[in-house]
């Protein structure tokens, strides 16, 4: 079995992930991290703690950090819901987290395991990068660092230049990405082009009729209104997903190694993830970046996961 730790704002697309990793079946979640970031950390929580159940999984959920390391917190319900996961009427109170703190779970599991743990990050790299502040040798504990974050051809989905999970708090991503650990950057502008579900593909996981694959659907409910103000598409895309897929399967990705630079401080690029294609910076390369994958294969994951 394949260990993986999983650090997640949980909300519509995270829940997607959380599924795929849960109903692996060469896959043990030694424990789930939650951050705020979709959401306020509590309803983070309470949508981590439901999917799990809903899973028939008992895996622990730890709480971690509720506010970026310098900034405000900025959140996103207007796409993913209040509740995070849709407002489609779940019940999403009243469940216990483990005991212990996101931070330590992260510096304790990785670094008394050294090359064993896969790390999959779903949200702002807060508890990550305290994690690596607290320990630096989980960099080099740690089996594989998946992030999804950045965006290296689109604009942002949240400024011009930034997307949601590195512009929430680009600090922590500056230290995530600067601390040498092996990473896999899979960014918004893959997730719309190879992880975008169209009515068609919708229709084709609905009639898998279960209810994880009713679950995995109807929790997109404002996502999908968000994207069609967006970008003006019906459907929805899933970048957690598709960030999981790869960590679960890597052979599925074309991904090609850059110096990628978090852009911190102030102005319109905040939070922007540069890529120095052209090696001008004369830097190593820090990350592998996801070029393609065939939509069909991740779709194909995807259906697997909820049957």
């Amino acid at each position: 079995m394949r260990r993986f730790v999983i650090d997640t704002d949980t909300a519509s697309d995270d829940a997607v992930a959380l599924v795929m990793a849960l109903k692996a079946p060469d896959v043990e979640v030694d424990a789930i991290t939650v951050v705020a970031g979709n959401v306020p950390l509590e309803r983070c929580v309470q949508a981590a703690l439901y999917t799990v159940e809903l899973c028939g999984k008992t895996t622990p959920v730890y709480v971690g950090l509720d506010k970026p390391m310098i900034q405000p917190l900025i959140t996103a319900e207007a796409v993913h819901g209040n509740d995070g996961l849709g407002d489609i009427g779940l019940d999403l109170t009243g469940r216990t987290p483990a005991n212990g703190r996101a931070v330590d779970v992260l510096v304790e599991t990785i670094c008394s395991s050294p090359g064993e743990v896969t790390l999959v990050t779903l949200g702002p790299l807060t508890n990550v990068g305290a994690a690596l502040l607290r320990e630096p040798a989980l960099a080099k504990a740690v089996r594989h660092c998946y992030v999804m974050g950045g965006t290296g051809h689109l604009p942002g989905n949240v400024t011009p230049t930034a997307e949601f999970n590195i512009y929430v708090d680009p600090e922590a991503a500056r230290i995530v990405f600067e601390s040498g650990m092996p990473l896999t950057m899979i960014g918004w502008d893959a997730s719309m082009a190879f992880a975008f579900i169209n009515p068609k593909v919708e229709a084709e996981i609905r009639a898998i009729n279960t209810p994880l694959a009713n679950f995995v659907c109807d929790i997109q409910r404002h996502l999908s209104e968000f994207m069609v103000r967006l970008s003006g598409k019906a459907g929805f895309d899933l970048p957690d997903p598709l960030a999981m897929a790869v960590a679960l399967d890597p052979g599925i990705a074309e991904t090609e190694d850059y110096y990628v630079e978090v852009i911190t401080g102030e102005g319109p690029a905040r939070g922007q993830t540069v890529l120095d294609v052209w090696r001008r910076h004369g830097r190593q390369p820090n990350a592998s970046v996801v070029r393609n994958i065939d939509p069909k294969d991740f779709q194909s994951m995807l259906k697997d996961a909820v049957r």
